[in-house]
């Protein structure tokens, strides 16, 4: 039977695309640069890419967080201060939220009945900001963010030490709830938790990287908990 569950934040309880669009916008806008929805769309698969180097210990955080601007000003052909942006984007970033739909509801559904935590990569300031923004807090145990725990999704370690905050957990009463096959699915296997791949794009499975479950939409997670619930029974 689940008594926890862990939860990703960025494209599985609040809308990163959204996010992540409006702050580059208002970014290039402070640069003064015009920008398209081409560079928007360009900037956020030059991003996807730094962070999955990140989780591959590629990459430190403070260097993906500004060699994705070096990577975009290069192909663009501009001369522009990387940290500058960098500064003006997280800013913007940590301001505001949109939920991805259904994420209000399924929280309401769950609080009182599991232990919910939330495990994100996301950086600190910006994910305190949306967040809070949010008004979800009170529905967490705790929220762990890697930036603050010293490791990384899906490195063992960064599991470790957020396993080690929560009284009297039990890995076999654990699921992860996340949307990134690299970082929370695989993240779940290296910490022997059960997973929960939340695919609502239909994004083409990975043999290598086998959740133990999957759904499309979060109002179908309360319907799984019971029938993993019911099953043990």
């Amino acid at each position: 039977m689940i008594e926890y569950i862990l939860f990703d934040v960025d494209d599985t309880l609040l809308d990163f695309g959204k996010a992540e669009a409006t702050a580059i916008r208002k970014a290039f806008a402070d640069m003064g640069i015009p920008v398209s929805e081409e560079i928007i769309k360009r900037y956020s698969e030059i991003n996807s890419r730094q962070w999955a180097r990140l989780e591959r210990r590629e990459l430190s955080r403070e260097q993906v967080l500004v060699v994705r601007f070096d990577i975009l000003f290069a192909e663009l052909g501009l001369t522009l201060s990387s940290q500058r942006m960098q500064e003006l984007y997280e800013n913007y970033l940590s301001q505001g939220h949109w939920f991805v739909e259904g994420a209000e509801a399924l929280l309401e559904a769950l609080y009182g009945k599991y232990k919910l935590y939330i495990i994100s990569n996301g950086t600190a300031k910006v994910q305190d900001g949306r967040l809070k923004s949010a008004g979800i807090g009170k529905y967490f145990e705790s929220i762990f963010i890697s930036e603050h725990i010293g490791h990384d999704k899906p490195n063992v370690e960064f599991f470790d030490a957020c396993f080690a905050q929560i009284p009297d957990f039990d890995r076999e009463k654990a699921l992860i709830v996340g949307d990134r096959l690299s970082s929370d699915i695989l993240g779940g296997i290296n910490a022997k938790v059960k997973t929960c791949w939340f695919n609502p794009n239909n994004a083409p499975k990975n043999p290598q990287i086998p959740a133990d479950y999957e759904i499309k939409s979060l109002s179908e997670l309360p319907e799984l908990l019971n029938i993993l619930r019911l099953s043990r029974n």
